[in-house]
């Protein structure tokens, strides 16, 4: 047969084989699955499109594209479950590990959480006063999710807007006389749910037009709303902005904020690149450095210490109940993971009671009604932090050492009885060696565990006692994962570029240690 006989012959039967692939129920799942995948890829792209957001929309079509040629190519078989863990692997690690660092050079945070065209809105429309004369409309205010609106009968139509959309009119609305008592898509609030969201209903401003000095509604009870217009005026020419006194407030733009003369400053600001700011101010502010170098000192002696204490208990007892001589070994082994299968901030909450100053059952019970501050306390609260994380951590230890000791083969130790050493003798030179080879590397990740062991801090003692005059809420358990916290959530002004710039600093830290570790552990090798 010559080749051009045989070529025909050939693409027959790939088109036989094509359509027996397409015809099994498992390419009509797939083929389901895939479509799933893009209806939810495209609806992705057009509200991040919606967002202007580019940098979104380029990566969803990206892995789209690239999703349809892996799960529908024969060539592509390893992607195929390469593939899901990449882009998991980009989302939720990759991007958001980038995404800190770039924080980290900002002052992103309260009063600088948006572009410099937001804040110059924002701060015309929070420093304004009624104009007089203006009219005052009967206002509903209007929920959809998350965002709030008012409502207005205005030049005979219904009329809507929210923050970041001026009035204008709309259809399927309802209205009894002047008020508004209905829109379709919102609903209107109650008297007492306005009650309930009042701060948010107070500072919403909604412009009459796209032209801000036509001035916006805002009202006062919920109920009226009226005109209101800024007292100070902005000249975009020279950036400036021009109080009623004459007072002239100018852009800085490495801080991102207006300042007069004087140095009052208009808020909110905006967003900026800082430098290394954020990581100098952690040791060049007096009020903040000397705490951050406590909870230094004190994150690396609970990682170190809860590591230490919870290996040598869990290696104790793993060393005992190993012995065939002792009864009952399974019995006891349950009994001791106990602990392990109990959620540790539930541990760590019921723990804090038992501690309680006044009604704990360690001070009323156990030490005849002592009056022992156990989280009040520093050193105390450091203690009791360290007792605790041994009851949860040595369960965990007590497993991988019996594991690692019932793999050493016996005839090592038979060897050595035989040479004439002792018990300590052979689990010195030769259990502990062996047992060290197999277990170092999850000593190095227990280490990098505590090091940022937040649930336990947080939930036993809140990071207390407080440091006084610290420009932050942190305390002297704090570690630096909740100092990281306090930095971005618990101080009243949320610095989340400092907080990122800590975070920086913790990976660098726990990286460099296992690092050097595992380094370390390649030594015992040599041993086998």
């Amino acid at each position: 047969m010559t080749v051009q006989e045989k070529t025909p012959v050939r693409v027959e039967e790939r088109r036989l084989s094509h359509a027996r692939d397409i015809s099994r129920p498992g390419f009509i799942v797939k083929l389901i699955l895939m479509a799933l995948v893009n209806a939810f890829g495209l609806y992705g792209i057009l509200a991040a499109w919606a967002q202007n957001s580019m940098g979104v929309v380029a990566f969803l079509v990206a892995a789209l594209i690239i999703a349809n040629w892996v799960y529908f190519s024969k060539r592509a078989i390893p992607a195929k479950y390469l593939y899901p863990g990449l882009v998991f692997l980009a989302v939720y690690q990759l991007y958001v590990m980038a995404n800190t660092a770039f924080v980290a050079f900002t002052n992103y945070g309260d009063g600088h959480n948006s572009t410099k065209p937001a804040a110059i809105e924002q701060i015309l429309k929070t420093s304004d006063r009624r104009i007089e004369g203006s009219p005052t409309y009967p206002v509903a205010v209007l929920q959809q999710g998350n965002d709030l609106a008012f409502a207005v009968v205005r030049d005979g139509d219904v009329q809507l807007g929210t923050a970041d959309e001026p009035l204008a009119p709309v259809d399927n609305a309802e209205s009894d006389g002047d008020r508004v008592t209905a829109v379709e898509g919102w609903s209107v609030l109650t008297i007492s749910e306005i009650q309930q969201l009042q701060a948010e209903v107070l500072g919403l401003r909604v412009s009459l037009s796209e032209d801000p000095a036509d001035g916006w509604l805002r009202t006062d009870n919920g109920s009226l709303a009226y005109v209101a217009r800024s007292t100070l005026t902005f000249d975009e020419a020279t950036d400036t902005f021009t109080a009623e006194d004459g007072t002239v407030f100018t852009a800085d733009p490495n801080r991102g904020l207006y300042v007069s003369e004087d140095g009052r400053q208009l808020v909110p600001g905006w967003r900026v690149i800082v430098g290394f700011e954020n990581f100098t101010k952690m040791f060049t502010d007096s009020r903040l450095s000397g705490p951050f170098f406590q909870i230094l000192i004190w994150t690396f002696a609970f990682a170190i210490l809860s590591v230490a204490t919870t290996f040598a208990l869990g290696l104790f007892l793993a060393t005992v109940f190993n012995d065939p001589l002792v009864k009952n070994r399974r019995l006891y082994r349950a009994l001791f993971i106990l602990p392990y299968a109990f959620p540790g901030f539930l541990a760590a909450l019921v723990w804090k009671g038992m501690l309680n100053r006044e009604f704990g059952i360690i001070n009323q019970t156990l030490l005849g009604g002592a009056d022992i501050n156990w989280l009040g306390d520093g050193t105390l609260a450091k203690i009791a932090i360290l007792g605790v994380n041994l009851w949860l951590g040595f369960p965990y230890m007590f497993l991988i050492t019996t594991g690692a000791l019932q793999s050493i083969p016996g005839e090592l130790t038979e060897a050595g009885v035989m040479d004439g050493a002792g018990p300590w003798r052979r689990f010195r030179s030769i259990t502990f060696p062996l047992l060290l080879v197999s277990v170092a590397p999850l000593l190095i990740a227990s280490f990098a565990f505590n090091f940022n062991n937040f649930s336990l801090i947080y939930m036993l003692t809140g990071g207390g006692p407080n440091f006084p005059g610290a420009p932050v809420l942190i305390g002297e358990t704090d570690i630096l994962i909740s100092m990281v916290y306090a930095v971005a959530f618990e101080s009243g002004v949320k610095q989340y570029g400092l907080a990122s710039a800590l975070s920086i600093l913790i990976f660098l830290m726990v990286g460099f240690i296992s690092w050097l570790g595992f380094r370390q552990t390649r030594k015992l090798e040599e041993i086998l």
